[in-house]
This record gives structure tokens, sequence and C-alpha cells, in this order.
């Protein structure tokens, strides 16, 4: 069903309701708003990223950091 909001002078506009329950969405959380080829905008929740996660496969990835690695896998 659609739903209306209205911007604000701020470009600020409020998300109605049905939007944030069908969303899941909490103060707080942030939406990514996805320009299309067709002119539609796609709106999204994004899920937080885990840096500890992030951090822990930067440092499994290194020993593959080499120049020989790079050779190996330059034709890839």
């Amino acid at each position: 069903m659609p739903q209306l909001a209205k911007l604000s002078s701020k470009g600020q506009v409020t998300i109605p309701i049905e939007v944030r329950k069908s969303l899941h969405l909490n103060t707080g959380d942030t939406l990514l708003w996805d320009i299309q080829l067709n002119g539609q905008i796609v709106v999204r929740k994004v899920e937080p990223v885990d840096v500890a996660y992030l951090s822990a496969l930067n440092g499994s990835l290194s020993e593959w950091n080499s120049p020989e690695d790079d050779e190996a896998f330059n034709a890839l």
C-alpha cells in the first residue's frame, strides 16, 4: 500500500509507521537510498558493519599479500 510523507525545509522526512515496521527500523538505523536507471528509488535498511570480524578477516588475508601471489593471480 502506498504511503505518503512530506519533506521538511531541512530535507527531512518522517518515515510512515507501516514502512518502519516493514523494514524493522529502529532509532539510529542506517538507510541506503539506491537510485535506479529508470528513475525509481529503492530504500533499504543497512545492517551494521562488524568491525571486529573485518579486522580478523583482514589479518588472515595478509598471508596472500606478496609479489609472488600478485604474479600468480594476475591472469585471473
